[in-house]
C-alpha cells in the first residue's frame, strides 16, 4: 500500500517596484517543479509582493506562519532562505516557529534546512542585505552631489526624463511644475503676509487645489518642521538648495514602520541647483523671520517644533461626518482636525467635546455595557462551535499519522520477521531505514499535536470582563498603576466616533470595541497560550489566532452609543 504524499506549501518573494512581477510567478513554478521531483504534494502558495525582507510584517508571511499551526501543510518549500526573510532575527524565529509545528523547510538552493543553514545563511543574508544598503546609499549620494533627485519628488516639480547618446535614460533629472510652482509662491506669500497655515489650507481646499497627497491641504503640509526640513515652507529646494541625507530611517522591530531620525549637519549633502528656484530669497527670509517669532501658547517651543501631551484616548477619536481625527484644540477641549486645519470644504463640525466628559462617558461604557451579556452568550455559542469543529479537524488529522504510524511500524516488524526467516537483511536494508525515519517523524509530528478537549465557554465572563474594566479604571488613580491601567485601557477600545447630536450642540459617541481583546480581558488573560475561563477552569486555546479570527470574521466589532 502507497504512503500518502507529505502536503508542501509555497513562499515567495520579491522586494521592490522595480523588480518584475512575475518574479513570484517564476519562484513557486521553480518550487512546484522542486516538488513535483521530491514526490511532495503542493497544497497551498502564499506570497508577498514588492515588500523587503527586512520585515516580517507581511501578509502572506503572516498567512503562512498562521496556517503553519492549523496542520494545513507537513513542509514549506521557498526559493532560497533569503526569500523568508533577509533578517537575521527573523529567519531564526520563523525557523523555530517550523520546527515547533514540526514542519521542515526545503529550499531549491539548499535543499532541507538545518540549524547550520539558519546561522550561516542568515548571517550571510543580513550581511548581503547591509552591503544593499550601502552601495544604495552611496548611488543617491552620487546622484544628490550631481544635483538630481535622490529620492521622492517635491510639490512644484516634475521629473524631466532625458536620454543619453547611447539612448539610455538619465535619471533622476526635475525641472520646475509652473502650475505648481505657483502655488508654492501663493503660500510663501500669504504666510510672510500674515496668514496662519490653517487660513492657507483651507482657502486652498476651497479652491479644490490639489495637494501633495493627491487628497486635502492640511495645516502641517504647509508648516512641517523646520529643524527636519519637512513642509512646504521648509523646503529649501524652492530657493535652488537641495539637502539630502538631513534624515535617516529605521525600522521599529516590533511594528515593521519605518521611523525617521535626524542626522547631524555635518552628513548633510548640500548642493546648489539655482535653475530650480522657484520663491525668491526676500521673501523665503520673511517666511523664516516669521516662524522664528511664533512660538507656541505658554511655551519657549516653536510652533513648527510642538509635541501635544498624549491623554487617555489620543489617537483614538474619529468624527462621524468625515472621518478626520478629533484632537486638542484647547488646554481641555477636542475637536475635528480636518474641520480646523482644512476647513468647511472637507467638514463642518464644529463642536467640541470636554476632555473629562469624554473620559468619564467612555470608562463608563467600558464598565457597564460594552460587554453585552446576550451579545457575549451568542458568542460564546458561535465561538465555542467553530473551535470545536477546528479541534474535531485536527482530531482527525491526528488519527491519520496514528494509523500511518501503526502501519509503519507493522510494515517494519515485517521485514523483521522475514529477515529471521531467513531472507538476506541487505535485500530489506533500505526499506527499513526509510520506514524507521517515517516512523520517527510521525512521533514527533504526534508529540506536537496533543489530543483536543471538549472547549466549553462560560458567558459569565460579561461580569468577569466588567469586574477588571474596574479595577483598571480603579488603577488610573495610582501613580504605580496608572500607566499599565491606561494601555489596557486604550487596547480595549478600536475607535471613538463623534457625531454632532440631532438634539442640541452636543457630540454623540459611539464606543468600538475589540471583541476579541474584551474577551481576553474576560477570561482573565496573562499568556499567549493558556486562559482560565471566569470560573476558574484552565480552558487550553489560542487567543493569538483563532479567537481573533472568529471574533473577525463573524461579528462586527463590539459597538455601543453614549
Amino acid at each position: 500500500m502507497s504512503q500518502p504524499r507529505l502536503r508542501a506549501a509555497i513562499y515567495a518573494r520579491y522586494s521592490t517596484d522595480l523588480q518584475r512581477d512575475a518574479s513570484v510567478e517564476d519562484q513557486i513554478r521553480d518550487c512546484t517543479d522542486y516538488a513535483k521531483a521530491q514526490g511532495l504534494e503542493v497544497v497551498a502558495t502564499y506570497s508577498d509582493r514588492a515588500i523587503s525582507g527586512a520585515s516580517l510584517m507581511r501578509s502572506g508571511m503572516q498567512a503562512l506562519l498562521r496556517d503553519a499551526r492549523g496542520g494545513t501543510f507537513d513542509v514549506v518549500i521557498s526559493e532560497a532562505l533569503d526569500r523568508l526573510s533577509r533578517n537575521q532575527a527573523d529567519i531564526a524565529h520563523i525557523y523555530q516557529e517550523f520546527c515547533f509545528n514540526g514542519l521542515p523547510i526545503e529550499t531549491v538552493a539548499d535543499g532541507l534546512i538545518s540549524e547550520i543553514h539558519i546561522g550561516l545563511k542568515g548571517t550571510m543574508n543580513a550581511l548581503q542585505l547591509k552591503d544593499i544598503a550601502m552601495k544604495t546609499h552611496r548611488g543617491l549620494k552620487g546622484r544628490a552631489l550631481e544635483g538630481k533627485s535622490a529620492g521622492g519628488k517635491a510639490y512644484g516639480y516634475r521629473m524631466k526624463p532625458q536620454l543619453t547618446s547611447c539612448g539610455e535614460v538619465i535619471r533622476g533629472e526635475r525641472e520646475i511644475n509652473p502650475e505648481e510652482a505657483k502655488i508654492v509662491r501663493r503660500i510663501f506669500q500669504d504666510y510672510a503676509s500674515g496668514l496662519s497655515p490653517k487660513k492657507i489650507a483651507e482657502a486652498l481646499n476651497k479652491e479644490r487645489v490639489p495637494a501633495p497627497s493627491g487628497r486635502h491641504w492640511g495645516a502641517s503640509t504647509i508648516h512641517g518642521n523646520r529643524q527636519r526640513g519637512t513642509g512646504i515652507l521648509n523646503n529649501e529646494l524652492y530657493i535652488g538648495r537641495q539637502v539630502w541625507n538631513r534624515l535617516r530611517y529605521v525600522k521599529d522591530p516590533q511594528t515593521g514602520k519605518r521611523i525617521s531620525r535626524l542626522n547631524p549637519e555635518s552628513e548633510w549633502t548640500v548642493t546648489n541647483v539655482p535653475q530650480l528656484r522657484i520663491v525668491e530669497q526676500d521673501l523665503w527670509d520673511a517666511v523664516r523671520a516669521r516662524q522664528g517669532e511664533l512660538k507656541t501658547t505658554g511655551t519657549n517651543v516653536p510652533v513648527w517644533d510642538r509635541r501635544r501631551p498624549k491623554t487617555l484616548f489620543s489617537g483614538l477619536m474619529a468624527c462621524g461626518c468625515c472621518g478626520g481625527g478629533f484632537a486638542k484644540i484647547s488646554k481641555d477641549s477636542f475637536g475635528c482636525s480636518p474641520a480646523r486645519n482644512k476647513g468647511t470644504a472637507v467638514c463642518s463640525n464644529k463642536r467640541t467635546i470636554k476632555q473629562a466628559d469624554l473620559e468619564a462617558r467612555v470608562l463608563y461604557a467600558l464598565a457597564n455595557h460594552l460587554m453585552d451579556p446576550d451579545a457575549v452568550q451568542v458568542f460564546c455559542e458561535e465561538y465555542t462551535a467553530e473551535r470545536n469543529r477546528l479541534k474535531a479537524a485536527a482530531a482527525g488529522n491526528r488519527k491519520e499519522k496514528e494509523q500511518a504510524l501503526a502501519r509503519a511500524k507493522r510494515d517494519h516488524q515485517k521485514l523483521v520477521d522475514a529477515i529471521i526467516a531467513g531472507i538476506p537483511a541487505d535485500q530489506v536494508k533500505d526499506r527499513m531505514i526509510e520506514l524507521d525515519a517515517r516512523r520517527q517523524q510521525l512521533e514527533r509530528e504526534l508529540e506536537q499535536t496533543p489530543a483536543p478537549d471538549t472547549v466549553v465557554f462560560h458567558p459569565s465572563m460579561a461580569e468577569a470582563y466588567r469586574e477588571r474594566v474596574r479595577r483598571l479604571i480603579k488603577g488610573l488613580g495610582s501613580a504605580a498603576g496608572m500607566e499599565e491601567a491606561k494601555e489596557a485601557l486604550r487596547s480595549l477600545v478600536e475607535r471613538i466616533v463623534l457625531t454632532p447630536a440631532a438634539e442640541g450642540s452636543g457630540l454623540d459617541l459611539t464606543l468600538e470595541g475589540d471583541l476579541a481583546g474584551l474577551l481576553r480581558l474576560a477570561a482573565g488573560a496573562q499568556g499567549p497560550d493558556t486562559k482560565k475561563a471566569p470560573g476558574g477552569a484552565p480552558e487550553a486555546f489560542d487567543m493569538s489566532c483563532e479567537l481573533v479570527l472568529v471574533a473577525g470574521a463573524g461579528f462586527e466589532p463590539a459597538t455601543f452609543r453614549l
